[in-house]
């Protein structure tokens, strides 16, 4: 049985050792199916991630002579089988490190809500004992790997907060400071990080330095990003300040081991101007009002002049809305990255950006493109006029199962849910000509997978496969929710996209899905790689 390791090198061992692989293509090829283990990728998908989006007209030869010389390359045992619409590589648990890092984080996340902080512990020691180093180092210039590598660091440090965690609760604070401060100075933004040093600085005696380390952190975020600490730092300030009995350790056994520090689920809305920031909020404020959801506001300024008009804007809508908000504004002149960077610290699970004028275009073009490249949380295109909630017939989702659809579905569903409205999944009615059959089928998939995580019941709707059927069929929508193309690299939006963007009357969000767990999914999920209504 072969050992697939991407928590560290691209490396296989099988009993004879390490398994030589070749070149670039072939080492990038495993790393696209072992990131999608036990789930098949499709030959468009392996094309577009290959040759980042310029994949020659040879590209189906390519990737199939890839295929064929991996195979070769790891013999009779490789788990690589073909699948329409293209391959999937068959794994257990003991073959693949990241398969087992899941595993054994899983029931550490399970002993520390029992109580068992010893055996949490010892279990996250044994998890983050896989990591050899920078997950696919070796891998690091391919832009495919980019998302997928910061998603596995993040991964790693969500692992390294709850061990932690654990150690905290089984008494270690004093041992822990050291460990912690360094962590604080290589992640300045995490405010887990920072949360954990003043609680093991209080636990130690020392409430005067564990007051310093939160104004510490206020000054980094207030410097750097102009945006105040989290509600929950600034709820364990003051009980720091009150000698709050809560935070003194707990008896063994007990189920609520330490005072929680975690995130709220953040949805970060990032409008290009002023006057854009109500078509994003009429999306976002929904969502907002979930319970355990944040907003962040954020204004991205090339023009240094701007910034005092701008924070004055921010901090007057802030006062207005009726939801959990903080607010920005800074300069950059790297916007995409900055933006990359603010939903990487805060835990953001959903990125709300406005369509650009150019975003018919073929391929697509600039900021765009790198904020789907690297975002590791799901990407909201908005396109259209504010949505009128209590106008329309509901939220409309068309869905074909494509990879970046099921985002939108969870999407969908969660905004649904938010503002009390039907969902309905709508899919191509039969094609007796090319013996196609309905999408009634898939269409129910969806509707039971929403139905177990949010409660809200997806209504199928069948129409006419053709994009001038699907323009009119959502004419009396409240709101259009679709996922981008597969292959938005080389063909961009694509051609449906593109006429619900130019020709349904209802506003459209375009959603590209991350590799960082949606809105929906159980909180067990910090330490998984991926997840997906489908799983």
């Amino acid at each position: 049985m072969l050992e697939f390791r991407i928590l560290g090198p691209l490396e296989v061992v099988g009993e004879r050792g390490q398994i030589h692989l070749g070149g670039a293509k072939q080492r990038a090829t495993l790393a696209i199916l072992l990131l999608s283990a036990n789930r098949v990728v499709s030959v468009d998908r392996l094309a577009d991630d290959l040759y980042a989006g310029a994949a020659p007209v040879t590209a189906l030869k390519q990737v199939q002579r890839q295929i064929s010389e991996l195979r070769k390359a790891l013999g009779p045992m490789s788990g690589i089988e073909t699948r329409s619409p293209g391959y999937v590589i068959r794994l257990s648990s003991e073959q693949l490190d990241l398969i087992a890092f899941e595993r054994v984080s899983k029931e550490a996340a399970e002993s520390l809500s029992d109580g068992e902080a010893q055996r949490a512990a010892e279990l996250l020691r044994q998890a983050l004992g896989l990591w050899r180093g920078t997950p696919l180092a070796d891998l690091t210039f391919e832009s495919f790997a980019r998302a997928p590598i910061e998603r596995l660091e993040e991964i790693r440090l969500a692992a390294l907060e709850q061990r932690i965690d654990s150690e905290l609760a089984t008494g270690r604070a004093g041992e822990l400071v050291g460990e912690l401060e360094q962590l604080v100075s290589e992640h300045p933004l995490r405010e887990r990080f920072r949360a954990q040093l003043m609680l093991a600085l209080y636990r130690s005696g020392r409430q005067a330095e564990a007051l310093e380390a939160y104004r510490g952190a206020r000054e980094a975020l207030v410097e750097d990003l102009g945006i105040e600490p989290a509600p929950a730092l600034q709820q364990l300030e003051r009980q720091i300040l009150a000698h709050d009995a809560a935070l003194e350790l707990q008896p063994p056994g007990l189920r609520r081991v330490a005072p929680s520090v975690e995130a709220d689920r953040a949805v970060l809305v990032v409008p290009p101007d002023d006057g854009a920031l109500d078509g994003l909020l009429s999306f976002a404020e929904p969502l907002a009002r979930l319970p355990g959801r944040e907003l962040i506001v954020a204004r991205l300024l090339a023009d240094e002049g701007e910034l005092a008009d701008a924070v004055t804007s921010l901090a007057a809508r802030r006062q207005a809305l009726g939801v959990p908000v903080r607010a920005a504004a800074f300069t950059t002149a790297e916007q995409a990255a900055d933006v990359v960077r603010l939903a990487t610290a805060y835990d953001v699970e959903l990125v709300l950006v406005t369509a650009p004028p150019e975003i018919g275009a073929a391929p697509l073009v600039g900021d765009l493109v790198t904020l789907l490249e690297r975002s590791p949380a799901d990407v909201g295109i908005v396109s259209g006029a504010p949505v009128e909630w209590t106008q329309g017939s509901g939220v409309f989702v068309p869905f074909g199962g494509a990879d970046h659809d099921w985002a939108a579905l969870e999407l969908g569903a969660w905004l649904a849910s938010a503002a009390g409205t039907p969902l309905r999944v709508v899919g191509t009615r039969a094609d007796p000509r090319r013996r196609q059959r309905d999408a009634s089928r898939l269409l129910a998939n969806a509707s039971l997978a929403v139905q177990r995580l949010a409660g809200v019941t997806g209504e199928p709707l069948l129409v006419e496969p053709a994009a001038n059927a699907l323009v009119e069929a959502v004419e009396a929508a409240t709101l259009v929710v679709v996922g981008v193309s597969p292959r938005w690299r080389s063909e961009g939006i694509g051609a449906v996209r593109r006429a619900l963007v130019h020709d349904a009357r209802p506003a459209v969000v375009l959603v590209h899905g991350g590799p960082r767990p949606g809105g929906l999914a159980p909180r067990d999920t910090r330490t998984r790689f991926s997840w997906s209504l489908e799983l």
